[in-house]
């Protein structure tokens, strides 16, 4: 075994900052890796290999349900996702049958027709955005681009109005802590998406419009209709899964492609490569680290490693998307790469609801920054990037960058 132990310890301030060094220590030396969780100090697993990844998410051995499977120490630590709402039926943390009967509703919103709306959306919000940002001359990535992006697209597409989008993104902060202290704080976060949900619900049930939670409000097959409480569980599931991970994924897509301006000249030159570099830029550093906790429904064996009925599992995202053993110099960013799918939007029966609009925003939106801006540098030095404290996501704090005339651009990198 190389050395005694991991570079970073697991969701230390180290690790939160770069975790790629403590992932490849646990590939190579303990893929299925036992430590205590620091809210609740729970006794879990986290798998760090491709193909245990894959089968955490996508083996029914290991349950989204909670509240059905977990240990009473998972329970009792508070991380029941959802534990004590509505978001405890959402689509996200429910097995089958109810699963499959919720996610076939849901989908019958998500028609062709409806993901070619999406197209003019997100092509009129990234315009506005950045003109906007040409305005302001020095702008942060993460404020007054990837998230006007979000915010304005997620307003659109679910009609929903949230004025204050800051409000918004702190609540989403207090729904994954990881820092016990902050466990208290999670049913006040989880109470204030589900009412956001719950007034949206309300309002598109007495008026419906042309947007997706009207169409989810109208979804029907062969009698079945989703319940009020479905519905808020379902819209709310979406506001948390679909706001700061699209801001996050900007941000980390930007921060790439700066770190590599050889790849951003490439996407600049050939366009059509826009949604080969979105899926690429999925794999090198999508916005979720992980994925929400899967307990295992009985006792079982993984990868030579023996976990227990009730034991939380964690399948660590960006750890297999830089999998040597899957994927050719994982660590280089290749917008021409093909081959193996990543696993940055889920695999099996929980992959990303959303998906089609994740990546239709992505290559809309990432592609415009550096075609306006062909000159983008950072306007701080790279080694003051900070990555928030966050298990679940992984986002950078904020990214101030400015454009500067062409004989000045490429920077080293």
């Amino acid at each position: 075994m190389a050395g005694s132990g991991p570079p970073a310890a697991l969701l230390s301030p180290a690790y939160y900052q770069d975790p790629y060094p403590t992932f490849a220590w646990l590939r190579d030396n303990s893929p299925v890796h036992e430590f205590r969780f620091p809210a609740g100090d729970v006794r879990m697993w986290i798998v760090t290999r491709y193909e245990d990844v894959r089968t955490v998410l996508g083996d029914p051995r290991f349950s989204s349900e909670g509240g059905t499977w977990g240990s009473e120490e998972f329970k009792a630590a508070g991380l029941v996702s959802g534990a004590g709402s509505v978001l405890e039926k959402a689509v996200t943390v429910v097995d089958p049958p109810a699963h499959t009967r919720l996610r076939r509703l849901a989908m019958r919103a998500f028609t062709p027709r409806r993901v070619e709306e999406w197209r003019g959306i997100v092509t009129r919000t990234v315009a506005a955005a950045l003109d906007h940002c040409r305005e302001l001359g020095r702008f942060d990535v993460m404020e007054d681009y990837g998230g006007v992006v979000s915010a304005g697209v997620m307003g659109e597409v679910l009609g929903l109005r949230i004025e204050r989008h800051e409000e918004l993104v702190e609540t989403l902060a207090t729904v994954f802590p990881s820092d016990p202290a902050l466990m208290e704080r999670v049913p006040e976060g989880m109470a204030r998406i589900c009412g956001y949900a719950a007034q949206l619900v309300a309002e598109k049930g007495a008026a419906p419009g042309e947007d997706l939670v009207s169409d989810l409000v109208r979804a029907e097959e062969a009698g079945d209709r989703l319940s009020r409480e479905e519905l808020v569980a379902l819209v709310a599931a979406m506001i948390l899964a679909g706001s700061d991970t699209i801001r996050a994924f900007v941000g980390n897509a930007a921060l790439a492609l700066l770190d590599h301006p050889g790849q951003a000249a490439l996407l600049r030159r050939r366009p059509e490569l826009a949604p080969s570099a979105v899926e690429e830029l999925l794999r090198y550093e999508g916005a979720l680290s992980t994925a929400l906790f899967r307990l295992v429904t009985e006792d079982m064996e993984l990868d030579g490693t023996k976990l227990p009925a009730g034991a939380p599992v964690i399948a660590a995202i960006l750890a297999g998307n830089r999998d040597p053993r899957r994927f050719d110099a994982p660590d280089r960013l290749d917008i021409t790469r093909a081959g193996a799918r990543h696993l940055a939007l889920g695999h099996g029966l929980h992959n990303c609801l959303g998906a089609a609009l994740a990546r239709l925003e992505g290559e809309i939106a990432i592609p415009a920054l550096f075609t306006r801006f062909p000159g983008l540098e950072l306007a701080l030095p790279r080694e003051e990037i900070r990555y928030i404290d966050n298990w679940a996501m992984r986002r950078i704090e904020r990214l101030p960058v400015e454009s500067v005339p062409a004989g000045r651009a490429g920077r080293a990198g």
